[in-house]
């Protein structure tokens, strides 16, 4: 069987102009994990894109990294500096991203609750992040 991309293209609202995006959030341990997680599932929910499983890329999931490479538009969501998203997609090979870091928005690590509103605020920041990035050169 060969390997092909695992996911079929998703409806987008008028954010990216119909372009296949993937939203890839950390979901680290932490609040700021947490919230780029809840952040990635809302973002989906409202048609910005669709979530997609970070650990596939890390661990070179053929179907999963080959999506990625072929997406148009792709948002990495970072809780904290450590940047586990956009590494993980960067050492993939994987480059020319829109990303989002939850504690670049007032939110420190291990001292931010999970609420509505500081999802909705990563929510707002990542479809920002959408609409003002390119089209990939390597999709």
């Amino acid at each position: 069987m060969a390997d092909k991309p695992c996911c079929e293209p998703v409806a987008m609202n008028d954010c990216c102009n119909g372009a296949t995006v993937l939203i890839y959030p950390c979901s680290g341990s932490s609040d700021v994990g947490e919230i780029s997680d809840h952040a990635g599932r809302l973002l989906t929910k409202e048609g910005f894109g669709k979530m997609h499983c970070l650990a596939g890329i890390g661990g070179r999931v053929p179907g999963i990294t080959l999506s990625a490479q072929a997406a148009d538009k792709i948002l990495a969501i970072d809780g904290c500096p450590q940047d586990c998203a956009s590494k993980t997609l960067f050492v993939a090979g994987i480059d020319g991203f829109a990303s989002v870091r939850v504690t670049d928005h007032g939110m420190p690590k291990g001292k931010t609750p999970v609420t509505d509103s500081n999802v909705r605020t990563i929510v707002q920041r990542g479809a920002e992040a959408l609409r003002a990035s390119e089209l990939r050169a390597s999709a």
